[in-house]
């Protein structure tokens, strides 16, 4: 086990450099000039001029690069050309709330899509199956913006239960509470991934069910409920597993439309004012934390199979 963590972990290195060149080269091949759009239209050709020489943006992209990465590696995301500050504090101050986000939405992906997909697996054929099925399949060919607006236009304007847009942060006044800003969007994320997850979960458990030791646990004489939990769900863990790892993961990039229906200062709505005011910084910067992210729970998920399988050898 020490010896896969050690050897993944290496592997890091290459996958971020490789990622690192083509968010870098990506990144600066949008079209417009930062010196542009931070002077304004009323900016002379001299002026712009003389603001990408001092930003460093008329050297070649190559060594450009070079120097950015160079900061990366000595944990400086650079400064950004709109705020005049860190990165990492510009990024830091969006995180909190696509956290909380995140986390919000896995909680209610874990309560709706795991019963209705274990709930749907075990009547598999019936009425109940197929309602669930059909309902999986309405949530997850729902556009999340028309989701967010109608659910804005009921719960808040229409109701006045919880509050339309933006996010006071939880260490100001009304704590915790705050966290009712994020219900909304929170369901309004988890609802195309928590109908994934019902499919996934009962495609799973279907799939186990047919093994012969599901058999052999009906010929003892177990019941059906302790079959269905710890015989077939078990088993069928393992590629759930992975798909809560990369949907939290993707989560982060989900959230920018959301983010930007119910005007959330996160990290996706920050990703979306960055490309319009190109700054290069920052977005090279959310970029490469996500591809970080990613990596990570990908070695996370591949150590969890074998605490789920004691099958599995990681060697």
């Amino acid at each position: 086990m020490l010896s896969y963590f050690i050897k993944r972990v290496l592997a890091f290195i290459p996958t971020l450099i490789a990622a690192s060149m083509l968010i870098f080269l990506f990144i600066h091949l949008i079209p417009g000039d930062p010196a542009a759009v931070l002077l304004g239209d009323t900016a002379t050709p001299e002026d712009i001029a003389a603001l990408t020489r001092e930003l460093g943006l008329d050297e070649p992209i190559w060594r450009q690069y070079i120097h950015w990465f160079g900061g990366v590696i000595q944990g400086d995301l650079g400064q950004s050309l709109f705020f005049k500050t860190p990165v990492l504090s510009v990024i830091a101050d969006g995180a909190e709330t696509s956290l909380l986000l995140a986390l919000m939405t896995m909680t209610w992906i874990v309560i709706f899509g795991v019963p209705i997909g274990i709930l749907s697996a075990t009547h598999h054929g019936t009425w109940i199956d197929q309602l669930t099925s059909g309902f999986a399949i309405f949530f997850a060919s729902i556009p999340t913006f028309w989701l967010g607006l109608y659910l804005i236009l009921f719960f808040a304007v229409g109701l006045g239960w919880f509050p339309s847009s933006g996010f006071p942060s939880i260490s100001d006044d009304g704590g915790w509470r705050n966290l009712r800003y994020l219900l909304l969007p929170s369901l309004t994320l988890a609802a195309p991934n928590a109908a994934l997850i019902i499919r996934l979960v009962r495609s799973s458990m279907l799939d186990v069910a047919k093994e012969d030791h599901v058999r052999t646990a009906k010929a003892k004489g177990l019941s059906p409920a302790k079959i269905a939990i710890k015989h077939v769900f078990r088993n069928a863990l393992i590629a759930v597993a992975a798909a809560f790892g990369f949907t939290f993961a993707a989560l982060i990039s989900e959230a920018v439309v959301t983010e930007t229906v119910f005007s959330l200062p996160g990290v996706g709505r920050l990703v979306v004012q960055s490309i319009l005011r190109r700054d290069y910084p920052v977005i090279q910067g959310v970029i490469l934390i996500i591809v970080l992210l990613y990596l990570s729970i990908n070695l996370i998920v591949d150590l969890a199979y074998g605490w789920l399988d004691p099958r599995v050898s990681l060697q």
